[in-house]
């Protein structure tokens, strides 16, 4: 995948197209293999390995376009960083787990399995882009060639594998990269003078006022933010990977070289018009229009 790993400025051949849901090449399997349970984000109880009663036999969701409104955000803010059609036609060959009811339930096991390896090749992938990175690209390029290795292997395999260890290195990369985005970037910030980082690592915010606050190249890794208001908020460069910012309240607020974060977080979030986002995000269709 890269030409040259010990030249650190060498490109890597970077592709996000295939680190997004394609529902066309998938056999509905977020909607069979992974649980929810009632709450303000699923209507109903599920348990794994049981088909969702809106999943269509053509795996099509009947109410796709009403998913909010009947209570089912939390389908709307999903994203399987590509791994529901690699499992479907890559790891299985395109078999339909209605047509193979042996191989179900391997199918709906390897699912999450592929689900974390693909988040990990997203992070991966998003650090490589970084300018701070580069003197880590090697680590980096290893990293991700390891990974994207992983997500090859037959089902047996991928059920065998230690997930948490491989994880564990590729966070420690991650959290390099944080690091490094931290140290390059602080002088740019609003808050330049700063001599120490902002850490909100795994804090409990949930419903906090933080309104026009300066978290500008803040660590919010893993950090509650539910429901906070973080409206006006500057948030250049600050790092969110596994925030949970569900219903929190982005208006206004500037996430512009923010790092880690994905679609996901974006879309269980609200926000408006004037909300920045990093350039590989888009702003959901539910968000509203700035308010005056």
């Amino acid at each position: 995948m890269f030409a040259n790993h010990d030249d650190p400025n060498s490109k890597p051949n970077i592709n996000h197209s295939s680190l997004h849901p394609d529902c066309g090449n998938c056999f509905g399997l977020c909607c069979v293999a992974l649980s929810f349970a009632a709450s303000a984000d699923f209507a109903i109880e599920k348990d794994a390995g049981r088909p969702c009663p809106n999943l269509q036999s053509d795996f099509r969701c009947s109410i796709h376009k009403d998913l909010r409104q009947k209570g089912f955000k939390g389908c709307t803010a999903f994203d399987c960083f590509g791994a529901g059609q690699q499992v479907s036609q890559v790891t299985f060959g395109g078999v339909d787990w209605h047509d193979e009811q042996e191989t179900a339930r391997k199918i709906f096991d390897v699912f999450p399995i592929m689900l974390q390896l693909h988040e990990m090749l997203w992070y991966l992938t998003e650090a490589l882009t970084l300018k701070a990175s580069l003197p880590i690209h090697r680590e980096l390029c290893s990293a991700l060639d390891e990974t994207q290795r992983l997500s090859q292997l037959s089902p047996d395999s991928l059920l065998a594998l230690d997930v948490p260890a491989h994880r564990s290195k590729v966070n420690a990369l991650l959290l390099k990269t944080s690091e490094r985005v931290w140290a390059e970037s602080r002088r740019l910030l609003k808050g330049y003078k700063k001599n120490k980082r902002i850490d909100r690592r795994g804090a409990d915010l949930i419903g906090a006022y933080l309104s026009g606050a300066d978290l500008s190249g803040a660590d919010l890794r893993g950090a509650y933010l539910i429901a906070a208001d973080l409206r006006g908020a500057d948030l250049r460069a600050a790092d969110f990977i596994g925030a949970d910012l569900r219903d929190a309240d982005l208006s206004g607020a500037d996430l512009t070289g923010s790092i880690f974060l994905t679609q996901a977080q974006i879309s269980s979030a609200k926000g408006d018009t004037r909300t920045k986002l990093p350039h590989l995000l888009s702003r959901p269709a539910h968000w509203s229009v700035s308010s005056k």
